[in-house]
């Protein structure tokens, strides 16, 4: 190749990594932006994840850390529905803490399953009380976040028990709620919590895999 061409050719590639560079500008200054308070929380809800889809009770432990940060992170946000949920999730742990180890007179749960109906309510009683206290908060005003938000923590709630409770299906609620609250973290302006409930989507359809495999292979054991 001529030197004027190998000259042309640098300089464009350049310029190409330059103008990567700038659309990446907005993405990074907004992760360099996210105080440690949130990448601490974050990361001890993906500790309570793994833990979680191994059936290991030590999720629990990490589930207190986690709410306990995201409580003021939430707050901070102005997101009143998902702060007030992690009040739930630490009386959830402790609940879920003593199922999942058994009592002295009880063998630890094992996975099980709900029927159609029970969904059916489920997602009927998820969207009167989303639309009920969305429309307290709004008090009329023309804005979706709070019926959203609403909708996340009111589903978080049941879901959240059903996790305790070894409920299989927990794991695709999950995949809906996550989805979901990745959007309102994203408009919010929370870009590591965001993140977090992508790869939290993710993970929770493994996680529903393992526990089917889980149940299949106790049901094995048990014939």
């Amino acid at each position: 190749r001529a030197p004027g061409r190998l000259c042309h050719e640098g300089t464009r590639r350049h310029a190409d990594v330059g103008r990567r560079l700038t659309l990446l500008d907005p993405v990074l200054g907004a992760f360099a932006a996210v105080p440690a308070i949130e990448w601490a929380a974050a990361g001890l809800a993906l500790g309570y994840l793994g833990f979680a889809i191994r059936q290991s009770a030590w999720c629990w432990a990490f589930a207190v850390a986690s709410a306990l940060l995201y409580l003021i992170v939430f707050a901070r946000a102005g997101l009143v529905m998902q702060a007030a949920l992690q009040v739930f999730y630490v009386g959830m742990s402790f609940y879920g803490w003593r199922w999942w180890r058994g009592a002295a007179s009880t063998a630890p749960l094992a996975v099980s399953r709900w029927a159609g109906r029970q969904h059916a309510l489920a997602w009927a009683a998820i969207a009167v009380f989303a639309l009920v206290n969305g429309w307290v908060i709004t008090r009329g005003a023309p804005s979706w976040v709070p019926y959203l938000d609403a909708a996340i923590a009111w589903g978080s709630v049941l879901t959240t028990w059903m996790v305790a409770r070894k409920v299989l299906e927990n794991w695709l609620y999950w995949v809906v709620l996550d989805s979901a609250a990745a959007v309102l973290a994203a408009w919010q302006g929370l870009a590591a919590t965001a993140l977090l409930f992508l790869l939290y989507t993710a993970l929770a359809l493994r996680g529903y895999w393992q526990w089917r495999r889980d149940e299949q292979l106790a049901i094995a054991d048990g014939n």
